[in-house]
């Protein structure tokens, strides 16, 4: 596959596709069992891009194991979209830097993805983001347990890109994964990577 240049990034973000993407896509049936005045509410994640020697990176948090949702899970810097934010990305960049010290006035917000929505009644809006390339994460332990990067050029090889299934209240599930070394990206990380890759080859 052609490596992924910052270029050639810009240029799928440009893309004008607002089709969204969700938990359910690997199991629409699952949508039957949800109550019919599920509301969901707005919550924001930041793709840190970081431009290396070799290429392009994409920066990743792993979950504190303490945590009572989503432990030790892989996942992108975000989260719930409070009242004080001024939108979505503002709470992107304010999650990004409380998770993991990254200061919002470093960050080159290059545009956004279409809205994720999850089984746990969220619509997750991803930005992607140019960061520093000497910045230095400090994880805030109570909820980040580590921060590693991963080749762009990884992510966005549809060959890396898995469908796995697990038993989920009774039922085969499905959902997206992108094993990387011992980090295991699924859920809606991976479903969101999916969408950023499949932006990607789009510009090819």
């Amino acid at each position: 596959m052609k490596p992924v240049t910052l270029d050639l990034l810009r240029r799928s973000i440009r893309i004008d596709d607002v089709s969204a993407s969700s938990d359910f896509d690997l199991n629409p049936e699952v949508r039957k069992f949800l109550p019919p005045d599920r509301v969901l509410r707005p919550a924001a994640v930041l793709i840190p891009i970081v431009e290396r020697s070799a290429g392009l990176t994409v920066l990743l948090t792993k979950r504190a194991s303490h945590l009572k949702h989503h432990p030790g899970q892989i996942a992108f810097p975000g989260g719930k979209v409070d009242a004080s934010d001024a939108d979505p990305r503002a709470a992107a960049l304010r999650e990004a830097e409380e998770e993991i010290g990254l200061p919002r006035d470093q960050v080159e917000t290059l545009g956004a993805l279409p809205a994720h929505e999850t089984v746990t009644s969220f619509t997750v809006t991803p930005f992607i983001g140019l960061i520093p390339s000497d910045f230095r994460a400090t994880p805030e332990p109570g909820e980040v347990e580590e921060v590693f990067e991963v080749p762009l050029d990884f992510l966005a090889d549809p060959q890396n890109m898995r469908v796995h299934g697990r038993i989920w209240k009774g039922q085969m599930r499905h959902y997206y994964a992108v094993p990387y070394g011992p980090y295991y990206i699924w859920g809606a990380t991976a479903r969101m990577v999916h969408g950023f890759a499949d932006r990607i080859a789009r510009c090819v």
